[in-house]
């Protein structure tokens, strides 16, 4: 009888990904909180509200243009935690690391930590250091959790009604296309970096603005098409953007039409999703536009209730599609 194995594309943040989760994690570990699938959990300690979460990253290659496996393990932590309107607080780090590693080279991932750490204002205040023998891992991997005082209440995936707005903070795209360029040796003519970034200060910007937000989501492995479909079956309605208002790199697009792949579907590490009420959209996009690392936001569409659970690409000729929910091995270890 042959066996069930699991495969890279149940860790590439797609329909698999969903899938495992949903059939066994979820099996075993069912509970309120769980289920309600958002980036973060949030939880009551006394008279507050947090929200906690944990991050595994096993990047390929370690290095590579804008950033490294450190850096992003501090902003996907941080991220994960802001996205709930969460202020950042306390974060745990662990290193997974291969005998022969070299120092230097740590040490340059944990000053790039560091660094990364002061834009949120977070502190790493425990840990855990494996050295395993040459061949256990590839080189490094690196566990964060991250707790965070949460600041604005009601931010959920389950918000979404008809009428509200989607706007992107920045370029879809960057940092999966970074990554396979560099993992390939895909020589652009242009540089492409990755959209790595802390993300709390423009959080903090828009919850100090006033903005009605309904819900954030990092756009992470799945990309802007995971989060889409992700925000349609949660809130059980439909979510129809336009093509010409998402904004991607040329780079992201010649990767793209070289190698087939979808620029919605690509992960990104400093892009974020955000649903505000109707109305808000000129506001939310004139405080983003105030940060380098949001400049390019842009309002991308509606939701509606034209269908269930669905998302809607309106291309430039007229014509829309469903943009599914990404299936099959995409990048694995993206992040």
């Amino acid at each position: 009888m042959n066996k069930k194995r699991i495969t890279l594309s149940q860790g590439g943040g797609g329909e698999e990904t969903s899938s495992l989760i949903k059939d066994l994690f979820f099996k075993h570990f069912d509970n309120e909180v769980l289920l309600k699938m958002e980036d973060a959990a949030v939880l009551s300690i006394g008279d507050y509200k947090i929200a906690f979460t944990t991050d595994s990253f096993t990047v390929s290659p370690i290095f590579f243009n804008g950033g490294n496996i450190g850096k992003l393990a501090i902003a996907g932590t941080v991220n994960d935690i802001s996205m709930m309107g969460a202020k950042p607080l306390y974060l745990t780090c662990s290193f997974m690391i291969e005998e022969g590693f070299l120092y230097d080279d740590l040490e340059t991932i944990v000053k790039s930590m560091s660094k990364e750490l002061k834009v949120s204002g977070a502190l790493i205040v425990a840990g855990d250091t494996k050295v395993v023998p040459k061949g256990s891992v590839d080189g490094l991997f690196i566990n964060t959790s991250g707790i965070g005082k949460i600041i604005k209440e009601g931010i959920s995936a389950h918000n979404l009604k008809r009428g509200d707005s989607i706007i992107i903070s920045n370029e879809v795209g960057n940092h999966g296309a970074c990554i396979l360029a560099k993992r390939e040796d895909i020589e652009l003519d242009m540089e492409l970096k990755t959209d790595c970034a802390t993300l709390w200060p423009m959080i903090e910007a828009l919850i100090n603005g006033g903005i009605k937000i309904k819900s954030l989501r990092d756009a992470t492995r799945g990309g802007l098409s995971a989060v889409l479909n992700e925000w349609a079956e949660t809130s059980d309605i439909c979510i129809e953007v336009d093509e010409d208002k998402i904004p991607v790199a040329d780079e992201v697009k010649g990767v793209c039409e070289m190698l087939g792949f979808e620029p919605y579907e690509f992960a990104n590490e400093g892009t974020m999703a955000i649903c505000v009420e109707s109305g808000e959209e000129e506001k939310t996009l004139e405080i983003l536009r105030q940060f380098d690392k949001t400049k390019k936001a842009s309002f991308i569409g509606k939701v509606s209730e034209k269908y269930k659970q669905k998302v809607i690409l309106n291309t430039p000729w007229g014509s829309a599609r469903y943009l599914e929910p990404p299936k099959g091995e995409l990048l694995p270890r993206i992040c």
